[in-house]
């Protein structure tokens, strides 16, 4: 937040698969690093700013899986809708996440099959899907007009959309206010495994398009499938 509210052009550097850098995303990296070495030293950590290398991580079974700032492209248009993902991933599940929206100062959290909201200040508010029609479909404001996903809200039916930044569209479905976030582009595990811990907390299902629920057991690619998440 230093960053963003200086007052100064924010400054951008592409990384080598050309997706966008601050100097926020390095300094929260390191602060939270530092952080999670000091509660869980044993534990290994894999940020999207310092990725292992596979021979380093292909035995991890516990791991904590980090996105410093989720939602870059948001953190640079200066619209407040970037995270930050912090989950802890045991065999292959996201068992405790929590998305952090710095810009509003709220706070996702899931542990223990349990979700709930933190507000700024510092309510507990419980939250867990919820069933509307029509539904309402949240899309990726930097990824709405992908071909695919026109395609299929062409024939989903009677629906109404709304296009939001980073993984905060998994909270929009965990709090209830959205019934279904489908999602064709790419992604990357540290993008959707905080925020998948949240909505399967509230009861929604993070599965590929066959089906199978993401998985984050280590891989040589950090990718996931094309994936939706939906309520039961």
């Amino acid at each position: 937040m230093q960053v963003y509210d200086d007052g100064h052009p924010l400054e951008m550097n592409q990384k080598q698969d050309d997706s966008p850098v601050t100097a926020a995303d390095l300094a929260s990296h390191t602060v939270i690093v530092a952080g999670l070495q000091a509660l869980a030293p044993d534990i290994p950590i894999l940020s999207e700013e310092d990725l292992p290398e596979w021979s380093v991580c292909q035995h991890w079974r516990r791991f904590w899986l980090v996105d410093p700032l989720d939602g870059t492209k948001e953190f640079l248009r200066h619209n407040g809708e970037f995270t930050v993902n912090i989950s802890l991933i045991d065999d292959g599940k996201p068992i405790i996440g929590v998305v952090y929206a710095p810009a509003t100062d709220m706070l996702y959290a899931a542990e223990h099959g349990k979700a709930w909201k933190i507000n700024e200040n510092g309510e507990w508010l419980a939250i867990t899907v919820k069933k509307v029609w029509p539904p309402l479909v949240v899309v990726s404001r930097s990824h709405g007009s992908n071909a695919k996903l026109q395609h299929y809200l062409s024939h989903l039916g009677k629906h109404k959309m709304i296009t939001i930044g980073s993984s905060l569209k998994f909270c929009i479905v965990a709090e209830g206010t959205a019934q279904l976030y489908p999602r064709f582009g790419p992604t990357g595990i540290w993008d959707t495994a905080a925020g998948h811990a949240v909505a399967m907390a509230a009861g929604a299902h993070v599965s590929d398009w066959q089906g199978r629920t993401l998985d984050y057991t280590p891989r040589k690619s950090f990718l996931n499938p094309s994936f939706r998440v939906s309520l039961p």
